[in-house]
């Protein structure tokens, strides 16, 4: 496969068929990511796809799932999404879902007819980045987007039949807006509805702008009970229906797997039990984004 620069995918699609289509990420200007430092963002040739499509096709017949590269593939134009979809369920049949990550603005982008589309043609999954849902701390952050467009368009997608992953950073207010950066956040999952939320331990990667913020003492983060305090306030203040809510990353001091709204309880109580020292924490040194 033709893979350029560092490949990210999601934890779930570590079985997935990796489909390169763009490289790096529209935006690329948040302070916090390092994920495509290596690359500025383009469309990958055609005929490039193709020749992943070929090799995917003589080699990849046991992967069920596939997942299109990189940070923002669905910036692709409409016509040319459907058409690799197109040729992604002729050329690869036994592949039972297509995934991407979204930036909010580019979903912003494409109609509800669009989307509805999109997902008769095989995208079963999106994964949008909330981060926050604390505009204060997305600015902060050069998120580029506000939390009401991305609550709003991920509403959209799931309303499209587009299943809908949300991934959330802990720790990304710093101290001083811990527990109103958790709050808002818990708001704000709470009015998306998504089926799955992935909650990530902010880590600080050298090259990144908040780094560089942290070690000029303009940026502070949380230490690990902090972390913990501010996931409890999250999940006490959810109000979900239905939904699995992952703290299981390996940057995550406490691993949680937790069924919503059944499994609440427990989640705090668990936390709980870690905050007051009787449950044994990730070590720093496992810890990894």
């Amino acid at each position: 496969m033709d893979h350029r620069g560092t490949i990210i995918r999601p934890p779930s699609e570590a079985d997935s068929i990796l489909l390169q289509v763009t490289l790096g990420c529209s935006h690329n200007r948040c302070a916090f990511c390092g994920a495509y430092l290596d690359k500025p963002f383009a469309i990958k040739d055609p005929a490039a796809v193709r020749r992943d499509l070929d090799f995917a096709s003589a080699h990849c017949a046991r992967q069920r799932r596939l997942f299109l590269c990189d940070g923002d593939a669905l910036v692709l134009p409409q016509s040319r999404l459907l058409a690799l979809l197109a040729d992604i369920r002729a050329r690869l049949p036994w592949v039972t879902r297509v995934g991407s990550y979204a930036r909010a603005a580019g979903l912003a982008r494409k109609s509800d007819a669009d989307l509805a589309a999109l997902r008769d043609a095989g995208l079963g999954i999106v994964y949008m980045g909330l981060e926050s849902g604390d505009d204060a701390v997305l600015s902060s952050m050069n998120k580029g987007e506000t939390a009401a467009l991305i609550v709003e368009q991920g509403r959209r997608a799931r309303a499209a039949g587009i299943k809908l992953n949300v991934t959330i950073l802990n720790g990304l207010g710093g101290v001083a807006g811990s527990l109103a950066h958790a709050r808002a956040t818990a708001d704000a999952l709470s009015a998306m509805q998504p089926d799955q939320i992935a909650a990530l331990s902010l880590m600080l990667i050298p090259g990144t702008p908040l780094h560089a913020r942290h070690r000029q003492g303009g940026f502070t983060l949380p230490d690990s009970l902090g972390i913990l305090r501010e996931l409890r306030e999250m999940i006490a203040h959810l109000d979900l229906p239905r939904a699995l809510f992952l703290a299981n990353h390996a940057s995550n001091y406490l691993p949680l797997k937790v069924r919503l709204p059944s499994g609440k309880a427990s989640a705090l109580e668990q936390l709980d039990q870690a905050i007051a020292g009787l449950t044994p924490l990730r070590p720093e040194g496992m810890r990894r984004l």
